[in-house]
């Protein structure tokens, strides 16, 4: 896991990131927003991950992206229910970031609806300060607006979204909206 910094034509911007286990050892999985602005908008520029962010240090530095992708559905129409992207990140020295880091983890799609998850993420806005990664966890329940979407009880605010949820066997099967 780990912070993603990105600019946009309204600022600088954060959001959490998962390094996932990927044939090219260098994908970060996050939330849509976060690396595309939604219908109408374009994608983020200059995304760096750094990936076990902590008190503003990561000790494997910083990742720039060389490829951005976002769901269509999100490009397209800014559906909540396919708020996610991943990042192709650069290879340094030969090395990718899963050799220098590891993957967190798997992905895993269309599991049941109201398993127990783990949530992870950066939360920035108050009462947080976005430099320590902090975790929620809990079983999902049904989104009180009526989407398909799915949510825990957790209290992180901005700057989480993208951060990953784990499933008890550790595969990744969401991420923070």
């Amino acid at each position: 896991m780990g912070k993603g910094f990105f600019s946009t034509p309204s600022g600088d911007k954060v959001c959490s990131a998962n390094l996932v286990a990927s044939e090219n050892r260098s994908t970060v999985a996050t939330a849509g927003h976060c690396l595309h602005d939604g219908a109408g908008g374009g994608f983020a520029e200059r995304f760096v991950f750094a990936p076990a962010y902590d008190e503003g240090e990561s000790e494997h530095g910083v990742w720039a992206a060389t490829e951005l992708v976002a769901s269509q559905q999100w490009v397209q129409s800014s559906d909540l229910e396919h708020d996610y992207a991943f990042a192709v990140v650069e290879e340094k020295n030969g090395r990718t970031v899963q050799d220098e880091v590891g993957a967190s983890s798997s992905i895993t799609f269309n599991e049941p609806r109201g398993l127990d998850y783990i949530a992870y993420g950066y939360p920035a806005a108050a009462p947080y300060d976005g430099q320590t990664l902090r975790r929620c966890e809990g079983a999902a329940s049904d989104d009180p607006a009526g989407r398909s979407t799915q949510g825990i009880d957790c209290d992180m605010t901005g700057g989480a979204s993208g951060g990953p949820w784990f499933l008890s066997g550790g595969e990744q099967n969401s991420v923070n909206s």
